[in-house]
């Protein structure tokens, strides 16, 4: 059997394993089932429209406009180290997005003829090296933990895709040579700088329609309001003004972290509420963050207006032909990545559930080699949205988790997840991927552990 039967075969077997073992009357179970549904119902609302699927149009647009000579000349594996890895380990910045938009990214590069290595950087540093992220990780958990997470982002980024080109690069040279075999792309009907505008557009529009709203929210609700905490339980909230973080938001209900004491609910518990219990919402905006509370409101305005300047440039500057193959490659990736990604989400919602966040504390504690590599895992295997691992981590801290861990736990979380590990694997197979996966969380847990010993 090939790979792709093998990875059939496998999860067919944990699909038969699951079903035929799990309690499914057991109270914890179902509940983490509900999880998975609201989960998967969250990151549909949320992130699927206008994450997804334009990054998918976009991963279509490389694989299509882009010559393979030309990212051969910049990001292939002859292309000076210097220029490839410097534009790969600080896309982050540029792109500002979470996992799931770099993920189709890194798949056309990758595909159209990118480096191991480079593709590697760009996949790691994507979503790790997210400027607002990384100054409200300062604001909110401490200054030190903002400056080792750019630093280590940017010198992971480097360092994994090093890596990745020297463990496999007799693979790469078998792969180049069979990419340079290939017939040479034809002659673009259309000058450099219009491919790049074009892509520009594209990518601007992704990047204002996933725009993050910085602030914490000020919430009026209902006197009297029945909440349930995570573990189930049941009660009234006698405080009407609440200062929390806005976790999860389904059809009819939100999940709140409390960013203050409210009643007898110390910072940092979730509930959930009913949204016909919230009055009113309010943006409590951080000093020095006006302008992108200011810009979240009117993300879609700026979206559109580069989506209209990209349909204008499609319609002008390209033939019937090539938007059909263009549609194609979009195509190709979205039935690759999306399922994936659906199921990554579905799995993380029932997994995150059974993990009740004391238990969590309990095993990031201190700043020894156990707490860093259990942060580092569990990094690696939570998806987290754009700035939500913020608060989450502010709440772990609550509870005990040491800064060595938290810092194990920022530099693995946005670049792995178990819908990207997914998606990565369906892009390059199991080795590299077990490979990737496992440079990340061991150098994540060391650079904890130093950084512990250092700071802690």
């Amino acid at each position: 059997m090939n790979k792709k039967e093998w990875g059939i075969l496998i999860a067919l077997v944990a699909v038969f394993l699951f079903a035929y073992f799990v309690n499914f009357n057991a109270e914890r179970v179902q509940t983490a089932i509900m999880e998975a549904f609201l989960m998967l119902q969250w990151y549909a609302r949320n992130h699927t429209l206008g994450c997804v699927v334009p990054a998918m149009f976009i991963a279509g647009a490389i694989a299509t406009f882009l010559s393979k000579e030309g990212v051969l000349r910049h990001l292939g594996p002859q292309a000076r180290k210097i220029e490839a890895y410097s534009v790969a380990s600080v896309a982050g910045t540029v792109l500002a997005v979470c996992s799931c938009s770099v993920l189709p990214m890194f798949a056309g590069i990758y595909r159209v003829g990118a480096g191991l290595g480079p593709a590697a950087a760009f996949l790691y540093s994507g979503p790790a090296i997210n400027v607002m992220a990384i100054f409200l990780t300062a604001r909110v958990l401490g200054f030190d933990l903002g400056v080792a997470r750019v630093v280590g982002a940017v010198v992971f980024a480097v360092v994994i895709g090093l890596l990745m080109a020297l463990i496999f690069r007799r693979e790469e040279e078998h792969r180049i040579r069979a990419m340079m075999a290939l017939p040479p792309s034809p002659p673009s009907r259309r000058r450099l700088w219009q491919n790049a505008v074009f892509l520009a557009s594209m990518i601007l529009f992704l990047v204002f329609s996933d725009w993050s709203d910085p602030s914490r929210t000020a919430v009026e609700l209902r006197p009297n309001t029945p909440v349930t905490l995570m573990d189930g339980t049941k009660e009234r909230l006698t405080s009407e003004e609440l200062n929390v973080a806005v976790l999860l938001e389904t059809t009819t209900a939100y999940r709140f972290q409390l960013e203050e004491p409210a009643g007898r609910f110390a910072k940092g518990v979730k509930i959930n509420v009913e949204k016909q219990y919230v009055v009113e919402k309010r943006q409590d905006t951080p000093p020095g963050y006006e302008w992108a509370a200011w810009i979240y409101p009117r993300r879609w305005y700026a979206a559109g207006a580069f989506l209209l300047l990209t349909v204008i440039m499609a319609f002008s500057w390209f033939e019937k032909p090539e938007l059909k193959a263009w549609m194609g490659e979009t195509w190709s990736f979205s039935k690759q990545i999306i399922p994936l990604l659906f199921i990554g989400v579905f799995v993380t919602g029932f997994v995150a559930s059974l993990l009740p966040e004391k238990a969590v504390a309990a095993l990031v504690g201190g700043d020894g080699l156990r707490a860093n590599l259990v942060a580092s895992v569990i990094g690696a295997a939570w998806y987290f949205a754009t700035l939500t691992e913020i608060p989450i981590l502010e709440a772990l801290i609550g509870l005990g988790m040491g800064k060595g861990p938290a810092l194990s736990l920022l530099l693995a979380g946005p670049a792995l997840s178990l819908p990207s590990i997914a998606v990565i694997y369906s892009v390059w197979g199991l080795k590299k991927t077990a490979v990737f996966t496992t440079v990340v969380v061991v150098m994540s847990a060391v650079a904890g552990m130093i950084f512990g010993a250092l700071f802690a």
